[in-house]
């Protein structure tokens, strides 16, 4: 069996290896595959094990004797998914591996935003401390997460540990979700209702077509003007003109943000705004996450090399 991995760049490093996968045969890995490269570099492959490499239903055309694409995360949206079925591939994805981390970074946005440790510890390198006449200073005030309301968009794995940990808190929640959940603890709301409650407004949903441009301006004009926007979901659900716009008039108070429309991060109205706090999509990376990842990677295949594949997005 022949794998190609085709953006091994995006997966490996930091103490990661893509070893895992010569069990399986062998195995080409290339760094980056741009899409002109794509289909001579899988011509002849059993499998594709990919990242954010778009795979267009041209490339089923081109390779007969492909069965099988790994993807290496859980948005499959870089997958012409229509065509691969169209062609009796196999698409599966790994989903959950990253739950723990992108719950750690939401957090740690928010907290950015409302405990001013960075702008405290730039103030103390700097020498306001040595130079203050009291035992403390306090030019950047700090607000309690406790009693603000957090509102959750999306109620999947993520979403659920992000409501878990502001519960935590002693933060009252708001749950807006296009699926009723069972045995939700905590209040559902309408989307926009969610807009109109929140202090905090967390992005947990996947791109798709009816969630393309979700946060425009007329919902932002809905919100409070201290609120915060969090979004380590994806960047398309944001149009950034809008958020931008909202940001440098005051409509809200801050946005925190781990995904752009464009990535890596192209000509953005957001860059430069000082209340707006951007991540470089960097909130699974974490160690522990991507040997997760690449671990229930190789598990999907060995599941299909042995006629039951799990994580199935399409199946012959």
């Amino acid at each position: 069996m022949k794998l190609v991995v085709t953006d091994g760049a995006t997966l490996s490093g930091g103490g990661v290896s893509l070893d895992i996968f010569s069990q399986f045969g062998e195995v080409q890995i290339y760094d980056l595959t741009a899409p002109e490269q794509l289909a001579e570099r899988v011509s002849d492959a059993d499998g594709i094990l990919c990242n954010k490499t778009p795979i267009p239903a041209e490339l089923f055309d081109r390779c007969p004797k492909l069965r099988y694409v790994g993807e290496c995360a859980t948005g499959y949206n870089n997958i012409d998914i229509a065509a691969a079925k169209a062609h009796g591939v196999t698409v599966c994805n790994v989903a959950g591996y990253s739950t723990d981390a992108v719950a750690q970074h939401t957090f740690a946005l928010i907290l950015h935003h409302y405990s001013r440790v960075a702008q405290y510890d730039a103030a103390v390198r700097q020498g306001a401390w040595k130079q203050a006449k009291t035992f403390c200073i306090m030019p950047y005030p700090m607000q309690e997460l406790a009693g603000k309301t957090l509102a959750v968009v999306g109620y999947g794995s993520i979403g659920k540990k992000v409501a878990a940990i502001g519960a935590a808190f002693g933060m009252r929640l708001c749950i807006a979700t296009r699926t009723q959940p069972q045995n939700c603890p905590y209040p559902l709301v309408s989307l926009d209702e969610a807009f109109r409650q929140a202090d905090i407004l967390t992005l947990h949903t996947p791109l798709t077509e009816q969630t393309t441009g979700m946060v425009n301006a007329r919902r932002l004009s809905t919100m409070k003007p201290t609120a915060l926007l969090v979004n380590t979901a994806r960047g398309g659900l944001i149009v950034e003109a809008d958020l931008a716009q909202a940001l440098q008039k005051g409509v809200i108070a801050g946005a925190a943000l781990d995904v752009l429309t464009e990535e890596p991060m192209g000509d953005t109205p957001l860059f430069g705004l000082e209340n707006c706090t951007l991540t470089p999509h960097a909130a699974w990376t974490p160690l522990e996450t991507r040997q997760r990842l690449l671990e229930l990677a190789a598990e999907n295949l060995r599941c299909w090399l042995a006629g039951t594949p799990q994580n199935v997005i399409t199946a012959p």
